[in-house]
């Protein structure tokens, strides 16, 4: 009988490229979902709306990290040989404007969940997307033992869920990991997320559909890596025999002028005729440098990133103006990279 999991998160990018990891594995896969008005499943609609597989099952709940009760009992319902949790309030702007919602969510959302497993009794493995922007402003390289210091809400919420993690792990004995992914994309990233309003802004302008693309700080330092890599870490990190901390990253750092460069020059344009700059995109305290060193992953879980971020760049200005091509057309487009 094949292995289940259960995936907070999983209408977000990673939650939809790790559900495609966990079926292609033989796993029934559970997602929490919150209820709201509107869909909010497109990531998932190619799997959920498809045939499926006898002993490869996908299956959404309508549940919420704010209910602790309610983890509880799902939990003891599903019994899940792996959990993953990648739901929080995951934008870095945002949580300046929101710091208690993000708060709630992303880091006490962690520990509910934690305490669920505790209190339900099951026997099962957890994942914490944990992240580099928990370093802050620590300068590079990061790795698992660079101290925090975090320049956000969102990055001290993180901090919270790490720990949370650690201490569950020692005091209760839980098989519960934290990994430390640095920025990772694709073409399914959130289009307000700086890479992807990058490369969807390059469609739209190379359609003639937009004219201008207001930024914020050029001379951030990050380091992007491919979102399908970064989901088998994670997978792999929940097969050792003992629970650890690990970081995610390529190594290879860009800052977003770079990569504006990058993704424009793909699509035969020169960025600086369209960019220009507006103060209510920079962060009230800025991360100045994130670049991972994952030399612990390579090393205890065989994981190396094979796409950096200028081949990243490119894949994803290729798929939006492919998208943008087909909305045009009227007609469907699906996403697969």
């Amino acid at each position: 009988m094949g292995k289940s999991a259960l995936i907070t998160g999983i209408t977000g990018q990673d939650g939809s490229y790790l559900t495609e990891l966990l079926l292609s594995k033989g796993y029934t896969v559970h997602g929490l979902v919150r209820r709201s008005s509107s869909f909010n499943t497109e990531r998932l609609d190619h799997i959920y709306q498809g045939p499926q597989e006898p002993g490869r099952t996908l299956v959404l709940h309508h549940a919420d990290l704010s209910d602790g009760v309610a983890l509880v009992n799902l939990l003891r319902d599903l019994r899940p040989d792996e959990v993953y949790n990648l739901g929080a309030q995951s934008h870095v702007r945002v949580s300046f404007d929101a710091p208690l919602y993000t708060g709630d969510v992303t880091g006490m959302g962690a520990m509910r969940l934690l305490e669920a497993i505790r209190a339900s009794g099951i026997d099962t493995r957890i994942y914490q997307a944990s992240s580099s922007e928990m370093f802050g402003a620590t300068p590079p390289p990061q790795n698992e033992r660079t101290p925090f210091h975090p320049r956000s809400p969102y990055g001290c919420a993180k901090v919270f869920g790490y720990w949370a993690t650690v201490n569950y792990r020692e005091a209760y004995g839980l098989f519960a990991v934290n990994g430390i992914l640095f920025n990772h994309e694709s073409p399914r990233r959130g289009e307000t997320f700086v890479t992807r309003k990058i490369t969807r802004a390059v469609a739209r302008i190379k359609a003639g559909l937009q004219e201008r693309l207001y930024m914020g700080n050029l001379d951030a330092v990050r380091d992007w890596g491919y979102a399908p890599e970064y989901v088998e870490a994670m997978w792999r990190m929940l097969q050792r025999d003992v629970p650890d901390d690990y970081v995610v990253a390529t190594g290879q750092a860009g800052t977003v002028r770079q990569f504006l460069e990058t993704a424009f020059t793909a699509a035969g344009l020169d960025w600086s005729d369209y960019v220009r700059f507006d103060p209510k995109y920079e962060r009230p305290a800025e991360v100045d440098a994130l670049i991972g060193d994952a030399s612990k992953a390579e090393e205890l879980l065989g994981w190396k990133p094979r796409v950096m971020w200028p081949e990243l760049a490119r894949v994803m200005v290729e798929a939006d103006i492919a998208q943008l091509d087909a909305e045009l057309a009227g007609t469907a487009v699906r996403i697969d990279r």
